[in-house]
């Protein structure tokens, strides 16, 4: 079992916008209005392709689907919502909180890994939680510690409470519950997904411990990360608007790896935190400017894992 990995599925988006339905409760998406459609969705691609070309160049396997317009899913460059890719052979796939992201499941994409030789032995399918009005939105909702076997989930709208202890039952996993919050507009809310306040790597964690407002919620996630061994390097709020919770280690040439992140986020950390980080790893970053103010999502949420054995 190890923590990284050094395949990774992206989508190229097709027409990717400002999703008016994710708008109601991810506070991080704004309207870029002096953009018409077709530019953002073009620059949306600039973006993706030079982010791609900097994994690739470093040796991470970047496998790459292109989206389609029909049906209309303006949030598909971040398909770690739906899918999981499991080192048993397990795919999970999730519920989805906005209707229109549901379409970003597509059984195509399951055989295209199969046609590259990786081996799914079973689909673990969540997606019925969505008629009852439950969701758990993947890997933006939990954040792994797969040697450990430990998964964080801070609940939301999108993360269900029960929905979250069945996905850890089935994954042979030790749930570690919690609520997150942030400033909207002098209010606390929830923030909506895991992955933008905390990252588990395999030696280290980054989390915005400010954001669990609970202390006691807030001591047990510190005490689980330390009791793992793992280097805290805590993030401020004012760093998380800047995406500087959403980040992922990935595995590059010669078993090196890297923390990846954007620009914003990179150029968010202080020297202190980013001479803490390259004590473990390399930093890669790209400029995902676009994405993240339409999209409301940044690196980690464009890349899902894949942890699929090969076939010999």
């Amino acid at each position: 079992m190890k923590q990284t990995t050094n395949t990774i599925l992206m989508i190229r988006p097709a027409a990717f916008r400002m999703n008016e339905q994710t708008a109601v409760n991810n506070y991080y998406q704004r309207v870029l209005n002096n953009l018409i459609a077709d530019t953002v969705n073009a620059k949306a691609q600039q973006e993706f392709d030079a982010f791609v070309e900097k994994l690739r160049s470093v040796g991470v396997n970047v496998l790459v689907v292109q989206d389609t317009l029909d049906p209309d899913t303006p949030d598909s460059v971040f398909p770690n919502n739906w899918v999981s890719f499991h080192d048993n052979g397990d795919v999970a796939l999730y519920p989805m909180f906005a209707e229109n992201r549901r379409h970003e499941r597509r059984e195509d994409i399951l055989d295209m890994l199969e046609d590259e030789g990786f081996k799914i032995e079973n689909i673990v399918d969540y997606t019925s939680a969505e008629e009852d009005g439950f969701f758990l939105e993947g890997t933006g909702s939990i954040v792994l510690d797969r040697v450990n076997q430990k998964a964080y989930c801070a609940l939301s709208p999108r993360a269900d409470e029960e929905l979250f202890i069945e996905y850890c039952e089935d994954f042979e996993l030790n749930p570690i519950i919690f609520e997150a919050f942030h400033d909207v507009n002098g209010e606390r809310r929830h923030i909506y997904h895991t992955n933008v306040m905390m990252c588990v790597g395999d030696t280290f964690a980054v989390i915005c411990a400010d954001c669990i407002d609970d202390k006691k919620e807030r001591k047990m996630v510190l005490s689980s990360l330390k009791e793992d061994g793992k280097e805290i390097i805590l993030l401020t709020e004012e760093q998380l608007n800047h995406f500087a919770g959403n980040m992922l280690q990935v595995t590059g040439a010669g078993g090196k790896t890297y923390l990846v992140m954007s620009d914003s986020a990179y150029n968010s950390l202080t020297k202190d935190q980013v001479a803490r980080i390259t004590k473990h790893t390399e930093i890669l970053s790209a400029n995902l400017d676009t994405i993240e103010a339409c999209g409301g999502g940044s690196a980690r949420c464009m890349m899902a894992e894949v942890f699929l054995q090969k076939e010999e």
